[in-house]
């Protein structure tokens, strides 16, 4: 059986996936927060199906409730494949009482409001698939525990719930890896934190030790070889090698010259002239922000401060640049950005 699993940004939600991951052999992963990036996901999911036609496939939503629109669209879609040939079993597990009404008209939205997605979740797999062997019990039944007395506020008195506490700001407050530009590695990030944090639990003052453990164990993540840097500085280099492995997706031309455009990366001068020192068939950096502010960085070869300004009147130095572009509309799909600024970089041509 293969895995498609759309799960919300939160704890709860990324523990789910933590879950399904230590389960399935194979599986895809996505993740949404409420409106638009429900419906951007499950189109994308049900376009990726396509191509496993001959497998057997859970389509998997946890953490997030879906309005009666969204069940009725999702049920239909479903419905048509596998009137198609395709054999998809649909399951959603939440446990937000909004999405009761859904839950009442379709038989695979299960709802229960008394427990966190995560321990829906893993008694799904315990009790409706085969189940995880004991060793996993071991470390992931607890990890469970503490995830839910911090979501749903239960057991507040415990030693659970403190440990919840510091498991639920260390997932949120993952940004060394863009989660737009690299999905996959942000999730993975957070997965690898959340597994090496069970390794805690049976330990006095667990949740003081996660705590104080936490900056160690993102750098082991971020670390490419055994040498050792600052945070920053593992996060630089990982961040350039991230762009790399990617950069002909992200690459955009401009009068010959090519550059590479990154979405809400932020703060970009270091990683940007790291990029073009290590590319040199690069000449410039472009990063654009959800509301459209746009920074420009360069290494010589062309004058940002010239393309910022005739795109959108903005400027700045020669290297170093940037602007706004009132026109520009937030999305979650990387693929209408680079369509957009390439339609600006091309109109200067």
């Amino acid at each position: 059986m293969i895995l498609f699993h759309l799960s919300h940004t939160d704890l709860d939600g990324y523990s789910c996936q933590l879950i399904t991951k230590e389960y399935f052999k194979k599986g895809f992963y996505y993740n949404a927060n409420y409106g638009i990036e429900v419906k951007l996901n499950i189109k994308k999911m049900l376009q990726d199906i396509e191509a496993y036609k001959d497998e057997e496939i859970l389509f998997l939503i946890t953490d997030l409730n879906l309005t009666i629109q969204e069940s009725k669209d999702l049920n239909k879609s479903i419905n048509k494949l596998n009137e198609d040939g395709f054999n998809i079993k649909l399951q959603l597990l939440d446990h937000h009482a909004t999405g009761q009404k859904s839950a009442d008209d379709y038989e695979w939205y299960y709802l229960d409001t008394s427990r966190c997605a995560a321990k829906i979740t893993y008694a799904y797999v315990n009790e409706t698939l085969n189940g995880f062997d004991e060793e996993t019990k071991k470390w992931l039944e607890p990890l469970v525990f503490c995830i839910n007395a911090i979501d749903i506020w239960v057991d507040i008195e415990t030693d659970g719930f403190e440990f919840g506490k510091v498991l639920l700001s260390m997932v949120s407050r993952v940004r060394e890896i863009n989660n737009i530009l690299f999905p996959d590695l942000n999730r993975d990030f957070r997965l690898y934190l959340l597994k090496e944090s069970a390794k805690f639990l049976n330990e006095e003052n667990a949740h003081i030790k996660l705590d104080n453990e936490i900056h160690f164990m993102k750098k082991e993540f971020l670390k490419q070889d055994e040498h050792d840097d600052t945070i920053d500085n593992l996060s630089a280099k990982y961040l350039v090698k991230s762009l790399e492995d990617l950069k002909e997706k992200l690459t955009v031309t401009y009068k010959g010259h090519k550059g590479l455009l990154t979405y809400t990366l932020g703060s970009i001068s270091i990683p940007a002239n790291a990029f073009l020192v290590a590319n040199e068939d690069y000449d410039f950096f472009i990063d654009i922000s959800r509301k459209g502010n746009t920074s420009f960085r360069a290494d010589g070869k062309v004058n940002v401060s010239l393309i910022a300004q005739e795109l959108a009147d903005g400027g700045g130095h020669p290297n170093a640049s940037g602007c706004r572009f009132d026109d520009f509309k937030e999305t979650i799909d990387y693929d209408v950005v680079k369509s957009f600024m390439q339609r600006k970089l091309d109109s200067l041509a």
